[in-house]
């Protein structure tokens, strides 16, 4: 295995693991509001869960040496599934108030 991938593969750990801390931060709440829907903190995980996914298809899956068409493909799916999570939660809210 060449340095170079060794050092790409760290640094892409490294970015999965800040995102996964940034999550568990941003999922704290304090326990007087744990009973409240927090629209803040679930666009935050669901963003958040999108980007690791789209590294994960790049970096492990290897979409990233795809063709072209793959990985528009891929980026596609990923930007539909934020949508539709998305879309579902708020209209979720709407419709709980």
């Amino acid at each position: 295995m060449d340095t170079g991938f060794r050092k790409r593969l760290l640094v892409v750990w490294l970015a999965l693991s800040a995102i996964t801390l940034a999550y568990l931060w941003v999922g704290s709440v304090d326990p007087a509001r744990a009973a409240r829907p927090s629209a803040v903190v679930t666009t935050s995980a669901i963003l958040m869960a999108v980007i690791k996914v789209r590294i994960i298809f790049r970096e492990f899956m290897e979409v990233r040496h795809a063709p072209a068409v793959l990985c528009r493909l891929t980026d596609a799916w990923v930007v539909l599934m934020a949508v539709s999570l998305l879309a579902s939660y708020f209209t979720g809210m709407a419709i709980w108030r």
